[in-house]
């Protein structure tokens, strides 16, 4: 599990596996979308046939005329149609003799007297207008549109013409038109259908505990309402009486009630879907068909990803056995950058070896000369070719004292990087610090001064006059005699400043950059007599440094050079 190249197949067959669970719910989704639609679809036929058995119902006395107008419908919507009475027994059936047995439970129940309560509109009864009456009012319809173009008219199931859009029984919209009145006017017709209603309604006000006021006739004006023989402010039973009445003398005009059963043209309801064994197996191969192109795709992805690592893992250990000139190309992304990072740490370290092997001959270099002095010496006085006369033993001491203060640098500079160069920091006044660094430095030959300002800082003394001291010595021993060097010490804004100008050679603007650079000398002809060991401004930089400050250097060559040291303030 820690290989990146099986976590990374492991996590893009995990992938796979979801798109193949997201596919197969978005499949099922869509086909239980289609199955909804169809079956939608298969409800608004039904609807429709229903329709269209309540309208024949309504418009016909029974069933037995029924058979090719229920034909006609099934043949229209491809369905079988059958309907039975409340026995059982079958009316007619659009069904082949071979057809199956019908469902147990019928679709619908046909009843246009019971259609959600109430009666179907298409059931008028005795209320059809003969054509002649309907050719009539048709004729005041006509008359009253272009009397008042206002209103709208529509002919109801039993062929009267009617307006819409007044509430029934406002007529005022046509006092100078007589066609409205006629409209409204009821016919013989109707006047023969309401005198049939009325036995019912009396029969049904009977059996109530207070009989309801109904008018003495049928009134003249039919309105749209079939409650209005019923006073108005009468009980809902009375109400109820007129809607039972209707049903009562509509028996006779209408067909009995029959259960409809519908199917397909041969009888056989649609399977449900359902997944087989072969389909089930079909699903399997296709799943593991995709799950293994996708764990295909994956390995090559990861193995291109992991390529790249592997060799960037082989230059890594070649690196560490000591190889310094290992380099690899990881293209681009996150692991090109990871290779660029490599190649440049390869760059670091084969210059940091570079750097330590030209120390160690520097430092082979600068050890020779003064033991080479002191054997020499030595062996020319145990030979008897020289005298230990006190000349000889200055020149050994100061021989000696060389090497002791080479040695000191070194020591110094391997406490700087290794990180164990301590510091003993304290509150002080570093004019005092300057000022005795400048007498300790003082020269007949130049002028050494200091110009400062009182600055009080944390730092440790010793270790801050050896910094200076180094800045000061470096510029005494470029100035030739007569010139100059100027210490000064200022505050600027939160930083101690400490600067040392000088008058001496300078340094050219090549050399600039390398001043800080262990071993390095801007005249390589000096001596180290009078050039110095090289270790003093790198001593110099690791000692700011460490104490949160930094030193610079500007310089133009035959003018002279400004070392600048800035120190954090207390």
């Amino acid at each position: 599990m820690k290989s990146l190249l099986v976590r990374f197949f492991l996590f893009s067959l995990v992938i796979a596996a979801c798109s193949i669970a997201v596919t197969a719910w978005l499949a099922s989704q869509a086909t239980t979308g289609a199955i909804r639609q169809e079956q939608g679809e298969a409800l608004e036929t039904d609807a429709q046939i229903y329709d269209e058995m309540v309208k024949y119902a309504a418009t016909h006395k029974d069933w037995s005329a029924a058979k090719s107008t229920v034909e006609g419908v099934a043949k229209t919507y491809n369905r079988r149609i059958a309907l039975t009475d409340g026995n059982g027994r079958k009316l007619l059936d659009t069904g082949t003799e071979n057809a199956p047995p019908l469902p147990v439970t019928p679709k619908a129940l046909i009843d246009p007297l019971n259609l959600n309560g109430k009666v179907d509109p298409h059931a008028v009864g005795p209320f059809k207008l003969s054509d002649d009456e309907t050719r009539k009012l048709r004729s005041y319809a006509d008359q009253l549109l272009e009397c008042n173009g206002r209103v709208e008219i529509v002919e109801y199931p039993n062929g009267r013409p009617r307006v819409t859009s007044l509430e029934p029984g406002h007529f005022s919209l046509w006092e100078d038109c007589p066609a409205g009145d006629y409209l409204y006017t009821m016919t013989a017709t109707e006047q023969k259908a309401y005198e049939e209603l009325q036995p019912y309604f009396l029969d049904c006000l009977k059996t109530l505990p207070g009989n309801g006021q109904i008018p003495a006739k049928a009134p003249g004006r039919v309105t749209l309402d079939w409650d209005y023989l019923v006073i108005a402010g009468t009980s809902t039973d009375v109400v109820q009486c007129m809607d039972t009445a209707r049903r009562e003398m509509l028996k006779s005009y209408v067909a009995p009630p029959a259960q409809m059963f519908l199917t397909s043209p041969t009888g056989d309801e649609p399977q449900p879907i359902d997944l087989s064994t072969t389909g089930t197996t079909r699903i399997m191969l296709v799943a593991l068909g995709i799950l293994a192109i996708a764990g295909f795709a994956s390995w090559v992805t990861a193995t291109q990803l992991v390529r790249p690592i592997r060799a960037l893992t082989a230059a890594t250990k070649r690196t560490a056995e000591g190889d310094r000139t290992a380099r690899v190309d990881g293209g681009a992304g996150e692991i090109g950058e990871l290779a660029k990072s490599f190649n440049a740490m390869s760059e670091k370290l084969a210059e940091t070896e570079r750097q330590r092997q030209a120390m160690v001959s520097d430092v082979a270099h600068e050890l020779r000369t003064p033991l080479g002095n002191i054997t020499g010496w030595l062996e020319a006085t145990q030979d008897g070719l020289a005298e230990p006369d006190p000349h000889l033993i200055d020149m050994l001491l100061e021989e000696s004292l060389l090497l002791q203060r080479l040695v000191d640098d070194l020591h110094d500079l391997a406490q700087a990087d290794a990180g164990t160069l301590r510091l003993h920091p304290e509150p002080i006044a570093l004019d005092d610090v300057v000022d005795q660094v400048v007498n300790a430095q003082q020269n007949r030959e130049i002028l050494l001064r200091a110009e400062t300002t009182p600055v009080h800082i944390s730092a440790d003394p010793v270790r801050l006059r050896q910094a200076l001291g180094n800045l000061v010595a470096n510029a005494v021993r470029y100035t030739p005699p007569g010139g100059e060097v100027v210490v000064k010490l200022f505050q600027w804004q939160d930083q101690a400043i400490l600067e040392v100008t000088d008058t001496g050679t300078g340094i050219a603007p090549d050399d600039v950059p390398h001043v800080f650079d262990r071993f390095w000398r801007a005249d390589k002809s000096r001596s180290r007599r009078t050039g110095g060991s090289g270790l003093g401004l790198a001593i110099t930089r690791h000692l700011v440094e460490a104490h949160g400050g930094s030193v610079s250097v500007t310089s133009t060559l035959g003018e002279g050079s400004t070392f600048r040291i800035s120190l954090p303030s207390a």
